[in-house]
């Protein structure tokens, strides 16, 4: 077994990722076990160049706010800002604090300079406006999508008016309140404003599909699309929010679920536009149901890459990240009889593993999966292996 195992393992280059593929999917998904370690964001680095000069993929979207992400995206599509200015603005969770995030950006930017736009690199961030201590107010999606449709439509065509918008979004911070998050009846999702609300953004996004042919000429694609994302996003903190004032058992899931369902929307559209690059955690790109302990007890969820692989079949492909030892968070060597603790013996220092060859190779051995003293870093999961087209295995990370 342990020659199968080692057949299994391959140099980590995108030909390698590509074999391992019936054909290049629209989505190409890799996923990472914890955040925040720069090295495994270096190995993406380096992955991403290969992938785009030697594949073709020309969109690179991580698991940032969508919205925010519209700031870098205008940067190293057109140079707009600086890149100090990108990565405090373009980045939600932290994210642009990081050296590898930061390089990639700037990489981005010196690739596309003197290109034609059609092979300009474009940057997206796929998550909601959503942080784990609550969501963002639905003003600045739901304006923008206004304000959009108000100077290219009739003004009869209108559900509502900006003055009327502003009056039922009130002020910000009874949206953003972090209470909400484990108080529901902080929560103001369930009141006739919102509801209100509701129904305007869904209106509003009639109105936007409705007027598609004269949009798409009276502006460009790119305005259209970034008008759809607007109202996606609106509708989808609204929904968020309504359900934040939930008081069932099952609100926890439930926000977890509508979570990925806004990045799987994302997602979709970005396969429309063309081929894209996808990086998150793996519970959020992985095929299988995705679990979470929360305060409130544990919570199952579909992720985003298990909803889009169902509608994309082939042209959805995943590879999860999975790491031997995090020794400055006290993550040691893994115990030989996990997945980890396997690859762990491979003489590779970092690999692609085939997967579903390695789960064949397997056969009826059962892998104990790795129970880690940090939360942070979240262990394979041995029954998922079949269901992933490949595995980024990392032996070591250097200690800070």
């Amino acid at each position: 077994m342990a020659t199968d195992i080692k057949d299994t393992a391959h140099a980590v280059e995108a030909a390698a990722v590509m074999r391992l593929l019936p054909a290049r999917p629209r989505l190409l998904a890799l996923g990472e076990p914890t955040h925040g370690e720069d090295t495994l964001l270096d190995v993406r680095n380096e992955l991403v160049r290969q992938l785009v000069e030697q594949e073709g993929y020309l969109t690179i979207a991580i698991e940032s706010d969508c919205m925010m992400g519209l700031v870098v995206d205008d940067y190293v599509t057109s140079g707009t800002g600086t890149l100090d200015e990108v990565m405090e603005r373009g980045f939600s969770h932290g994210f642009g604090a990081s050296v590898a995030n930061r390089e990639l950006v700037r990489w981005m930017r010196v690739y596309n300079d003197g290109r034609p736009a059609s092979e300009r690199l474009r940057f997206a961030g796929f998550d909601g406006p959503l942080e784990i201590t609550g969501a963002a107010s639905p003003r600045q999606a739901l304006t923008a999508l206004h304000d959009y449709l108000a100077v290219r439509v009739d003004a009869d065509l209108l559900p509502c008016t900006a003055e009327s918008l502003d009056r039922l979004l009130g002020a910000d911070d009874r949206w953003t309140d972090p209470a909400a998050m484990t108080d529901p009846a902080r929560s103001v999702g369930q009141s006739a404003e919102a509801k209100e609300l509701r129904l305007l953004a869904d209106d509003l996004m009639a109105l936007l599909d409705q007027q598609t042919p004269h949009l798409i000429t009276a502006s460009s694609r790119d305005d259209w699309d970034r008008a759809r994302l607007y109202g996606r996003t609106a509708a989808g903190l609204l929904r968020y929010h309504y359900w934040m004032a939930d008081t069932s058992p099952a609100r926890m899931t439930r926000l977890v679920g509508l979570r990925d369902v806004m990045m799987a929307d994302n997602l979709l559209a970005l396969a429309e536009r063309g081929p894209a690059l996808i990086h998150a955690h793996n519970s959020h790109l992985q095929r299988e149901k995705s679990t979470m302990q929360m305060w409130e007890g544990p919570v199952e969820w579909w992720s985003a890459g298990a909803i889009v692989s169902a509608q994309l079949g082939e042209g959805y492909a995943f590879l999860a990240t999975a790491l031997g030892t995090i020794r400055h968070q006290g993550v040691d060597t893994p115990p030989p009889d996990t997945v980890e603790g396997l690859l762990y013996a491979l003489p590779e220092d970092r690999c692609v593993i085939d997967a579903p060859r390695l789960a064949t190779a397997l056969g009826d051995t059962r892998p104990a999966r790795r129970v880690t003293p940090w939360f942070g870093y979240a262990p394979l999961d041995p029954a998922h292996l079949a269901h992933s087209d490949g595995i980024v295995f990392v032996k070591d990370l250097p200690q800070n």
